[in-house]
């Protein structure tokens, strides 16, 4: 395992910080971003680069232009989603096969320009966040239905973006979409201490479940 930082231009909005984290033999590239509250080093984004390294899956992460520059509020949909073009466009080797996908906004964004036809050949969503808390009527589905590659979701069931029969409801505007549900998990991947579970263990079945799932995306 390898690991490298990256600068890539964003057209109008400047340059961002990637990380590539290099695998052997790699099958694989995720290209990660993460939710709105995060940067480049969001903890479960450096937790999964390190242990899917060792499945043979490469991974970049990334942040978005205005964590770059140090503001605290989300750029527009519109410069979010010209980072993930940039990025995905910087992290294709024409070797490995690229899944797109992040934590909550990162993923959201990734689901959007898959939507709009980025060439991936797959989708994580982690913490997809289907609605913001408290919400429903908000729901951020309408793109689903566009979506033309293998789409995994992966959120606790205590997430207050979006329940389990939410996101089962939502899954299946996808052509090709597996759900798997974190149990007692929140949006940031907490779980209570009566669990007898961390928020380590939490990660790990994530990182698990996505594995699993690449072995049968064709």
């Amino acid at each position: 395992m390898t690991q490298r930082t990256l600068s890539i231009d964003v057209p109008g909005a400047g340059a961002v910080s990637a990380v590539r984290t290099s695998a052997p033999a790699a099958r694989w590239m995720l290209v990660y971003a993460p939710g709105a509250g995060s940067n480049i080093n969001d903890p479960f984004g450096v937790y999964a680069a390190r242990e899917l390294a060792k499945h043979r899956v490469t991974t970049m992460r990334f942040q978005f232009p205005y964590m770059e520059a140090g503001r605290r509020g989300p750029d527009r949909a519109p410069v979010l989603e010209a980072a993930w073009r940039a990025v995905i466009d910087a992290a294709r080797d024409g070797k490995t096969r690229l899944v797109a996908g992040g934590r909550s906004m990162g993923g959201r964004i990734a689901s959007q320009v898959a939507a709009q036809g980025a060439h991936v050949d797959a989708l994580a969503l982690f913490a997809y966040p289907l609605h913001p808390p408290g919400k429903p009527e908000l729901t951020r589905d309408e793109h689903l239905g566009q979506i033309r590659v293998p789409v995994l979701f992966c959120s606790g069931t205590n997430d207050a973006f979006g329940s389990p029969d939410e996101l089962r409801a939502a899954a299946k505007k996808v052509r090709r979409a597996t759900l798997h549900l974190l149990d007692g998990a929140d949006h940031g991947f907490a779980v209570r201490r009566s669990s007898g579970r961390t928020r380590e263990d939490v990660w790990s079945e994530a990182v698990a479940a996505m594995i699993r799932w690449l072995e049968t995306v064709n």
